[in-house]
This record gives structure tokens, C-alpha cells and sequence, in this order.
């Protein structure tokens, strides 16, 4: 039998209906296959939260400042951010990561320097990125989880933290999935009426401005800093068979970017919500992900994968734990 089979019939020979634990038993196999074992475990969880600032925001296209963001990471730091509470809560290690804020923190402050430049370029006027800065942010993204895995952590979620990245996530699936600009675009962090409108206007307008031609061509020209880090990030960990717990629009977008570069990066992820952000439904059954909750949750800083973690526990205790019914002396159906 292939591992495959051997996890199904060790899932399906548990004393309950076959199918009776439903996502939970998808997890489980999910989970073996990528540790290639019918014993998976989990060993330091780890989260790591990417900010970034974007220029496209000076066009307006979100109702918050670009201050927001350095003062969320400052919120991190102290503590009193919901990701902080989640991951006390779940015992997931916190490190806050600056990708590219337009903001000098104080040194000495937790927080990782992995700034590419203080900011993405405004798309209105020219890309993102420049094809360095996104290799760069693609690579220290791949370091930071090298760091991760060599102290034993085998399971990662990711998060973001960017006044403006919810438009960078809506150009991403747009040009990835082929999705009309205009289905792709939600609130954020609360667009409505003209606002939503001038928003939607300029997206479509940067949309229609460029063409390029490659996955990482796209990532540079439509993404941003942080989105780009979090991208390289999850390439490194399923080059290194972790379990990838993908959050939710931001985080999904560059999930998106990281399959389109690595296709067979989507088997190490799972999609932890479906965001209440319009769009990431659609964005998810384009990577025909199964999310574990629907709460309505559309705030970012991996909030969903940290509240899915428990979920993800569940699974692989069940697998490891859980009695057969020739373990129990219980029969099983004829």
C-alpha cells in the first residue's frame, strides 16, 4: 500500500463511522503525507507576522492613514493586538517581522529587520517593486523560516500587517486567476460607497497599465513588501515539508503568487478561514482549498491561522491517539 493508503485505512479504522470526523480526517491525511509518516507531530509552532507599507495608498485607496501601520506593529510588540492574544492563547510563537515600513523603529524593540525599503513603489504610477527589491523580500522571507525550522519548528502560519494590501491582493488575483478587477476588490479596512468606488476606479486603472509576463514578474509589479516576504516564506517551508497554515485575503494572495512560482507548494497549505473579504471565496476555490472555518473574520496578522490551530492539534491527535476497533475490541460494521 502507498502511504496514502495506509493513512486512510489508519483514519478509517478509528472507532467511528468512516467520514464521521469529516475536515479533521482530510487534515489528518493531509498532515501525514507531508511528513511522510503515519505518526505526524507538531513541534514549535511558530507565526510570523509581515508588515509593509504600500505607495499605492497615497492615491487614497484605503480610509486609514499609512501611520496605521507602523502603529499596528507597535500594538504587536506591546502585546495587545488579537494576533497576540491568539497565539498566547494557543501558545504559537510571535515574531513580528518589518518587510519594508516607511517608519524607523526604535532599536532594541522585538521586532525582526527585514526591511527591503520603506515601502512599495505607487502601482498608479510604476510597479511595486523593482525586480531586485522582490527577490530580495522573496529571499529573506525564505531565510526567516530557515531560522524557524532549524530550532525544530515544523508548523508555520503567516500573517500581514499593510494599510493599501488588501488592493495589491485583489491585482494579484486578478492577474492570477483571471478574474475581472471588479470581483476581486472588497471593503478592506472598510471602503463603502464613494470611496469603494474611487478605490475600484483606480485598481481597474492600474490594472489595465501593465502586462508582465511571469509569476514573479506579477508578484513585483502588483504585490508588495510584506505580501512578497510571506510568498518566499511559504516556498521555503514546503521546500522543507513544514505545514504551511495560510490566514486569510493577504495571506491567500500570496499563497497564490508562491503556488504560480511552485506549484507543488500547495500541497503543504492549509487554508485556515474564508475571510468575509469579497473575493477570497473565489481566490480560494482557484487554488481548490477546503478552508477549516468560516467565522466571517476579514481582520489580517493570521488571526484565522492562529484560531484553526487548535483544529490542526485536533487532527493529529485523533490520527496518534484515537483507538481502532481492533485496539478497543469494539466491532465494526459487517
Amino acid at each position: 500500500m502507498t502511504l496514502q493508503e495506509q493513512l486512510q485505512h489508519k483514519i478509517d479504522l478509528k472507532t467511528k463511522p468512516v467520514g464521521a470526523l469529516g475536515t479533521l480526517e482530510q487534515l489528518a491525511l493531509q498532515i501525514g503525507l507531508i511528513q511522510d509518516t503515519l505518526t505526524p507531530s507538531l513541534n514549535n509552532p511558530s507565526l510570523l507576522v509581515f508588515a509593509a507599507d504600500h505607495g499605492l495608498s497615497d492615491e487614497g485607496v484605503s480610509p486609514y492613514p499609512k501611520d496605521v501601520t507602523w502603529q499596528m506593529v507597535m500594538n504587536f510588540v506591546a502585546g495587545g493586538a488579537a494576533i497576540n492574544v491568539f497565539c498566547r492563547q494557543n501558545n504559537i510563537n510571535l515574531k513580528v517581522v518589518d518587510a519594508g515600513v516607511d517608519y524607523d523603529f526604535p532599536a532594541g524593540i522585538p521586532v525582526v529587520n527585514a526591511k527591503v525599503a520603506k515601502g512599495s513603489r505607487n502601482m498608479r504610477r510604476e510597479p511595486a517593486m523593482t525586480a531586485d527589491e522582490c527577490r530580495a523580500a522573496i529571499q529573506k522571507g525564505r531565510d526567516l523560516v530557515s531560522t524557524e525550522a532549524a530550532k525544530g519548528c515544523n508548523v508555520i502560519g503567516f500573517g500581514e500587517m499593510g494599510i493599501g494590501n488588501t488592493s495589491a491582493s485583489s491585482l494579484l488575483m486578478h492577474r492570477f486567476l483571471n478574474i475581472p478587477i471588479e470581483e476581486c476588490i472588497g471593503a478592506g479596512t472598510g471602503s463603502q460607497g464613494e470611496h469603494f468606488a474611487k478605490k475600484t476606479e483606480i485598481l481597474k486603472e492600474v490594472s489595465e497599465k501593465y502586462n508582465p509576463q511571469t509569476p514573479e514578474e506579477t508578484l513585483a509589479v502588483f504585490g508588495g513588501l510584506e505580501i512578497a516576504m510571506m510568498a518566499g516564506a511559504m516556498l521555503e517551508a514546503a521546500d522543507r515539508n513544514m505545514i504551511v497554515l495560510v490566514d486569510g485575503f493577504i495571506a491567500s494572495a500570496a499563497a497564490l503568487s508562491a503556488v504560480n512560482i511552485q506549484p507543488e507548494a500547495r500541497q503543504k497549505m492549509i487554508f485556515c478561514h474564508s475571510s468575509d473579504e469579497r473575493g477570497h471565496q473565489m481566490m480560494l476555490d482557484g487554488m481548490r482549498a477546503d478552508p477549516v472555518l468560516h467565522l466571517n473574520l476579514r481582520l489580517g496578522e493570521g488571526t484565522g491561522a492562529a484560531l484553526a490551530y487548535p483544529l490542526v492539534q485536533a487532527a493529529v491527535n485523533f490520527l496518534n491517539e484515537m483507538a481502532s476497533f481492533e485496539d478497543a475490541g469494539v466491532s465494526n460494521k459487517e
